[in-house]
Order: C-alpha cells, then sequence, then structure tokens
C-alpha cells in the first residue's frame, strides 16, 4: 500500500477544492463485504492547462470508475491509488462504485458478532488513511468536504453518523448532511443498538451499546449525561464558538482499538466503558475524563482540523489539557490531575527518554505511516502538561482568549502550530514563540533538584536545574505537625522560576522541600537527603494527594533510572500504602510495583520475595476495608492480591465459594483473574475453563478464556496459543491480544524460552500480513516482555537491523528493547 507523504498532499491541496462526498453503503451483502459507491464533486484550481493528481480507495473488487461521465479503467488501480489525469481546470465528478472488505482488526468498517444473542454489529474507524476501506476519498485533513451518507442495513438495524439519521423505508438510512469535516472524521455505526436518548440546549444526545449490555448502560445513563452535560454546558462557558454540529450521539462498540474517537456528533467508544462488573471510583473518573477529552475535539480537531499530521498534538494534547481540566471543573470528579499524575504522566516520561522520542510539535513528519507512531505518550500526555505548564504561566484567562481568536480565525479550516501560536500572541504580550520553541520543538525531560545552604534559621534554596526549559513551579516547604509526629504541615508554598536568579530565603530547614508541588510543570524532580529521609518515614502523612503523586512520581523515576534500589521502592510502599486513601495512587504504585518491579527489575531469585511484600502489602489493605466503607480500595486491593498469588489455595477458595471472605462477591471480571492466575500457577485446566465460558458465553468472556488457555503451563496449549497469533489470521484484534497476554508469564520462563527467538520473525510476518492494528498488538502484548536477559536484546536489535518491520511494529519493538535495556541496568545497579 502506499502511504501519503507531506510533499504528496501539499502538492494536492494546492490543486484542488473539494466540495461534496455523496456515499452510498449497503451493508446487506453477506458477511465479508459491502457496496460503497461514491460520488466525489471538486473543481481543479488554474485556469489553463491540465493537471494530474489521484485518489484512494482499498476495494475488494473496484467493480466501475466514472470521471466526468467517462469510464475509467479499474485495473489501473495500483496499491490503494488510481490516478485522474489530464484534469482540466474547473469543476469535475468522480464516480466509484466497489465492494469492500468489512475488517476484524479495528480497522475500516470493523464487523463483530456478539457471542452473547448472535447478534451483529459494525462500525468505521477511519483515523489517518482508513478512510480508503470505506470509501474512495481524497484522503488528507486539510481537503474538508461535506458529506451526505445514505445507508441501506439488515431489518432492525439502527444506522448513526455524523448528523441525525433518518429511516426512508426498506432499510435505508439518510443522514443529516455534515458541515465541513475532514475525510478521517466521518463515522458510520449500524446494528440493533440498544439506545438511551435525551435533549439537551434543543440538540439530541444519545447513549448506544450492543443489547446485550442494555442493562448495564441503563444502569449508568444517567451518571453518564450528567457527565455529558456538565462538560458540555462548561465547554460553552469556556468557547465563544458554540457546538458546531446538529446532535450528539455516543457509541459504544465491541473491539475498539482505541479509548474513543471524536468523530463529529457521534463518539465513538471501546464498550469496555459500559461496566458489567465491579469498577472503582477511579474508573469512572477516568471514563468521565473520556467523554470530557472527545468532546473537547468537536472544536479543536473537528471544527479546526490540523493541516498535517505533524500538528496532532493540537488534537491531542489540547483533548487531553481539557479532558482533565473540564472533568475536575464540571463533574464530581474533582481530583483528576492526580489520576493524570500517576497514570499519564509516567506514560509521557518514558516515552521522552527512549531513542524514539520526538518533539511534542515535530516539524518533519514525511508520511501517515511515520504519524501514526506519534500517538504516543508525547503527543498526550507531555503535550497536555505542556499546555498546563503554559497556563500556570500564562494566565488561563489570557489562555482562553487566544484559543477563542484560534477558532474564530480558523473555523471550520485547517491550523498549524504557527497558527495556533499567532493566536495565542494575539492575547497576550508575553513571548509566547520562544515559549514554543522552549516547549514544544525540543525533546526530553529537565531534571530539579533542590539544593540548601546556610544555617539554621537563614536557610536559602536554589534549584539546579539540569535541561533547556524554563519552568514556572510551585515548591512545597513541609514541617513535621508537632501535635501528630507521622503527619507533615504545609508551612509555605513558594512560587518559583528555574532556572532561578539568586536562592530564596527559607527560614528554618524544613523536614520536606517537594519542587513541582501541585505538578504544574513537566520535570523530574529529585530530593535532598534531609527531605529523602522525612518521605521515607512519612510521605503517608502528606496531606495533599497530588503532592504524593509528585513524590510517588519521583520515587518511581528514581527505580527506573538506577538511583533507588527496587528494595527501597518496595519498603516504602510497604510502609505508606497501607495508610493511602487515593484509588488512583494506590493502583499505580501497585501497578508499578508488580509489573515493573517484580515481573522485571528483580531477577528469579528475589521474584519471590518480591510478590510476598506486595502480597502483604494487599493483605494489609484488604483488613484495612473490613469494614465496608471503602469499597473502591478493596476492589484494588483484591485484584492485585490476585495477580501477586504465588500459591493458588486462596484464590481456589475464593473461586470455590464465589465471593471473597467479607467481600466482595466474584463478578465475571474477578472470576476471570482469578482463573488466569490459576492457569499461570498450574492450578486450573481446559475443563474449568469451558466451564467458566459457558457461565460467561460474552465477547469479554471469550477473551478471558483465550488468555487463561494461552496462560496454561503446558507445551500443547502454548503451541496452540502461537499458532493461533502468527500462523492464522483468525483471530480479531482482541482475541489476538487476549492470547498475547496470556503466553509470556514470568512463571513458565522455561517453558516458552524456544518461542523468544521465533517472536521476532514471526512478529514481523503476521504485522505485514495484517497491518498497523495488528502490529501494536504484537509490539505491545505478544513482546516476551520477561526474558530480561541480553540474548532478547541481542535478537531484538538483529530484528531492527536486518528484518524490516512495518513502521508501526519497528516503533513498538525499539520502545520495548529500550526498556529491556534499562530493565537489565536497573538489574546490574541492584548487584552492585
Amino acid at each position: 500500500m502506499s502511504v501519503l507523504t507531506r510533499d504528496e498532499a501539499q502538492t494536492r491541496a494546492r490543486l484542488l477544492d473539494v466540495h461534496h462526498y455523496t456515499i452510498d453503503l449497503d451493508l446487506t451483502r453477506g458477511d465479508e463485504t459491502f457496496d460503497s459507491r461514491t460520488t466525489i464533486r471538486f473543481t481543479v484550481r488554474g485556469e489553463t492547462g491540465t493537471t494530474d493528481t489521484f485518489v484512494e480507495v482499498k476495494p475488494a473488487q473496484l467493480r466501475t470508475v466514472t470521471l466526468d461521465g467517462h469510464p475509467l479503467d479499474p485495473a489501473a488501480l495500483t496499491e490503494n491509488r488510481l490516478a485522474l489525469k489530464n484534469l482540466t481546470p474547473g469543476e469535475h465528478e468522480l464516480r466509484v462504485d466497489a465492494a469492500m472488505h468489512y475488517s476484524r482488526t479495528g480497522e475500516g468498517m470493523h464487523r463483530f458478532t456478539d457471542p452473547s444473542d448472535g447478534e451483529t454489529y459494525v462500525y468505521t474507524q477511519l483515523f489517518m488513511d482508513d478512510v480508503q476501506r470505506v470509501f474512495a476519498a481524497f484522503d488528507q485533513p486539510d481537503l474538508k468536504a461535506v458529506f451526505d451518507l445514505t445507508v441501506t442495513a439488515p431489518a432492525g438495524w439502527t444506522v448513526l453518523a455524523n448528523g441525525i439519521t433518518e429511516h426512508t423505508g426498506d432499510g435505508r438510512w439518510k443522514a443529516a448532511a455534515t458541515p465541513l469535516i475532514s475525510t478521517y472524521l466521518v463515522a458510520v455505526a449500524a446494528g440493533p443498538w440498544h439506545s438511551v436518548r435525551i435533549e439537551h440546549r434543543g440538540l439530541p444526545f444519545g447513549l448506544h451499546c450492543r443489547r446485550s449490555l442494555a442493562r448495564h448502560l441503563d444502569a449508568d445513563a444517567d451518571e453518564l449525561f450528567e457527565v455529558t452535560r456538565g462538560c458540555f454546558d462548561r465547554y460553552h462557558e469556556k468557547f465563544t464558538e458554540p457546538y458546531p454540529f446538529d446532535s450528539y450521539d455516543q457509541a459504544f462498540v465491541p473491539e475498539f482499538n482505541a479509548g474513543a474517537m471524536e468523530n463529529p456528533g457521534l463518539v465513538t467508544f471501546r464498550d469496555e466503558f459500559v461496566f458489567r462488573s465491579a469498577v472503582t471510583d477511579t474508573e469512572r473518573q477516568t471514563r468521565a475524563m473520556v467523554i470530557a477529552h472527545e468532546m473537547a475535539h468537536m472544536w479543536f480537531g473537528d471544527l479546526v482540523t490540523l493541516r498535517w499530521w505533524d500538528d496532532i498534538w493540537l488534537n491531542e494534547s489540547f483533548a487531553e489539557y481539557m479532558g482533565y481540566q473540564t472533568t475536575a471543573e464540571a463533574t464530581r470528579f474533582t481530583d483528576t490531575w492526580t489520576d493524570f499524575g500517576v497514570t499519564r504522566k509516567p506514560w509521557g516520561y518514558d516515552a521522552d527518554q527512549r531513542p524514539t522520542t520526538h518533539p511534542v510539535a515535530p516539524e518533519n513528519v514525511e508520511d501517515t505511516a511515520s504519524a501514526l507512531l506519534n500517538f504516543d505518550g508525547i503527543s498526550y500526555a507531555k503535550g497536555a502538561s505542556a499546555l498546563r505548564q503554559l497556563v500556570t504561566w500564562l494566565g488561563e484567562k489570557d489562555f482562553l482568549a487566544g484559543i477563542n481568536i484560534h477558532f474564530d480565525r480558523h473555523k471550520f479550516a485547517n491550523a498549524t502550530l504557527a497558527d495556533f501560536i499567532d493566536s495565542l500572541a494575539a492575547a497576550t504580550d508575553r513571548d509566547v514563540h520562544a515559549w514554543a520553541d522552549a516547549w514544544l520543538r525540543t525533546t526530553g525531560v529537565d531534571t530539579l533538584t533542590p539544593r540548601i545552604t546556610g544555617e539554621n534559621g537563614s536557610r536559602a534554596l536554589t534549584v539546579d536545574h539540569h535541561g533547556t526549559r524554563p519552568h514556572r513551579i510551585a515548591v512545597g516547604l513541609y514541617d513535621q505537625d508537632l501535635t501528630d509526629e507521622g503527619r507533615l504541615t504545609l508551612r509555605e508554598r513558594l512560587d518559583l522560576d528555574a532556572p532561578q536568579g539568586e536562592p530564596r530565603p527559607i527560614g528554618k530547614l524544613p523536614a520536606l522541600v517537594v519542587l513541582n508541588d501541585g505538578d504544574l510543570s513537566y520535570a523530574k524532580i529529585r530530593f535532598d537527603a534531609d527531605s529523602f529521609r522525612t518521605l521515607h518515614a512519612r510521605l503517608s502523612g502528606l496531606p495533599d494527594p497530588l503532592t504524593r503523586a509528585v513524590i510517588w512520581n519521583a520515587l518511581r523515576d528514581a527505580v527506573r533510572d538506577g538511583e533507588l534500589t527496587t528494595d527501597a521502592y518496595l519498603d516504602i510502599a510497604r510502609a505508606h500504602l497501607p495508610h493511602e486513601t487515593d484509588l488512583a495512587l494506590v493502583d499505580g504504585v501497585l501497578a508499578f510495583a508488580s509489573a515493573q518491579v517484580a515481573d522485571r527489575y528483580v531477577g528469579p531469585e528475589q521474584r519471590p520475595a518480591a510478590l510476598a511484600t506486595l502480597t502483604d502489602l494487599c493483605r494489609d489493605l484488604i483488613r484495612r476495608t473490613e469494614d465496608g466503607d471503602h469499597p473502591g480500595l478493596r476492589l484494588i486491593a483484591v485484584r492485585h492480591r490476585i495477580a501477586t498469588a504465588a500459591h493458588p489455595h486462596t484464590l481456589a477458595a475464593w473461586l470455590a465459594d464465589g465471593t471473597v471472605p467479607g467481600g466482595p462477591e466474584l463478578d465475571p471480571e474477578l472470576r476471570w483473574r482469578i482463573l488466569t492466575r490459576l492457569a499461570v500457577l498450574g492450578a486450573t485446566d481446559e475443563t474449568a475453563i469451558a466451564a467458566e465460558l459457558e457461565r460467561d458465553p460474552s465477547a469479554t468472556g471469550r477473551e478471558g478464556a483465550a488468555r487463561c488457555r494461552a496462560a496454561l503451563p503446558d507445551p500443547e496449549a502454548k503451541n496452540r496459543a502461537w499458532e493461533a497469533m502468527f500462523a492464522s489470521d483468525d483471530l480479531s484484534n482482541y482475541l489476538f491480544t487476549a492470547t498475547a497476554q496470556g503466553f509470556w508469564q514470568p512463571e513458565q520462563a522455561e517453558l516458552v524460552q524456544d518461542f523468544v527467538p521465533r517472536y521476532y520473525a514471526e512478529a514481523v510476518a503476521v504485522a505485514a500480513r495484517r497491518g498497523p492494528a495488528i502490529a501494536e498488538a504484537a509490539g505491545r502484548w505478544a513482546f516476551p516482555v520477561h526474558a530480561v536477559d541480553p540474548d532478547n536484546l541481542r535478537l531484538g536489535r538483529a530484528c531492527l537491523d536486518d528484518a524490516e518491520p512495518i513502521p508501526a511494529l519497528r516503533r513498538k519493538l525499539a520502545d520495548q528493547l529500550d526498556d529491556l535495556a534499562r530493565a537489565l541496568r536497573v538489574r546490574e545497579a541492584r548487584t552492585h
């Protein structure tokens, strides 16, 4: 397949104005393909001469093509491009009739049959260049057009689209014409949806899911609409430009690759957000944030769209920042920035320290395949952190004024980083161009370290700044509480610029100095020796969870950098996590301690002790929550107790009884977690897995069974799982991921050691056959992550040098190998 380059896109944008698409889809043609008929009206610029260009389409069969009534040869299609030659200046009409393949990988038009009830659903995910899998298009973001869509669907189905849809009879559905939008934002979702509808501010709002999830959606509909209305109203307070589309539907769709997609008027979410088992309040907060994130895109991304993919941060960083900020302002979830600090920000820090790092706003994204790689922790978490720092430096009033200038200048059009900075500059006297150069055009993470000098009573603080960016931070000075020796009290929070001028007087020596208190900037922080002793003893005594998040992140960074031993990190977790009240912090620290420290950073000889520490920690949390007052905390503790179990007896008893003593009762999610861990430990078998699948025959149950079967410590089970992933192309994206998640286990290193050298060639092959979505899953989930040894690193580097993996897999492998090299360094540092 030919990928679109920046130069090609710029050339085509100079040649063409695209006005209107008429798209007719027929979803009644069977299980494998659907019919797609497209009419495109466009104008060739200029006054004389002729020009050549091309249109993109990826058909199962290209039946007919006509240009201005004259037939073109379908055989002239080369890969995904059909040449349009000798175009004269003026208006033209292109008609394309094709059969298109349904997808099982979440790309293009994805088709899913629900094992719970046999009902079938289809939906589009057209991001980047997958619109070509559904209809012919001039597929680039700066050729916006109006889209008129008609769909023929089976009886009993409902069709959703970007605009309000109307059933006109005989299975035909007509969607209202869109305003000017980009090709990748067109959306269709069709099937026997269960829908809940309301009206807000004169617009129809809808929630939609599979029928088998109806009761779960109904149970949460009030909360979902409350969040949606609250964010919608808050954005109208922030933005002078009103919501630009005719409706707001949110469809929870199966086997979705992303968290959600910002299609205007029809946002699609992965349907795990329709909770069918118990969840914590933090998970509900995450769902609310995703709703706010996607809604922010209606303005930044949909109303004003990037011109080319090098400015993807303008979409994602903005929506990420606005999602967290607006959720905190407009919903009951007011602690979103703590969750951001402990779950999202480390994603950015990690990505920014790898060889594959890139600026938030890279200058040379040469093609769509390269652009797809930039949907990472830098474009989301680092970009959002940069915007949060910008608001701290600029002030929210001027920031929002600049945003509104930007919307007014570029609505229903396209814009660049330069346009955005010019809009901000129009609202402030500050040098935002210099700020953008320092923050958006550079890579890497700065490090800030406190240095205290002087005599007691006349101490001074200097911040040693290792890096290149200016930072406006708060510095927290904490003293020991005289009435409670375990607690710390905030003496003063100083505003400080780094690099700074003169040392800042701080009076007497604080017990603890916390740089970047409030987490308003993006930098690794370190501690002076006195402060480290204090946090080791009294971390849980800090009053603010966001301050504790900053510290836990700093400890995490220090472990990854080999500056803090894994034993010390586990000791601090063991001492303080049982007293932690913030759910995001408990979950985030336990996740790092188990998945990184216990599974990768300690060797096989030390792993049992690390698991024992985590098991004891989880037992403490379970005992602490016996009163029933902290169900979310208890649920987190139970989940991690399952994950860290070294012996099967307790888990087997819970599964047999159907409950954890004192609660919670085991819902499907907990039952599959337990069964997966029992499979890893060799304490269950195929009979038990099949019985559990019969008990829970849902799509999630099918994934749970695949995960369990791949986790069985049996050579035949491992061979079957491997063949399913790499020799057959039958697995959907979700079943591939579930199988991969079960396959590699630290406890089974010897059993699967012969698969490690096989992985690289077979991952390259399956990625080439099945495309970027499976490539990403193969690189992320099927990578032999627990083979922390030099041979695995050598094999991986040889693959990158010699095997030519497709870009999506190459990026994942490069990141995995860098993490592997880091794990080896941490292990080596531990032994010295």
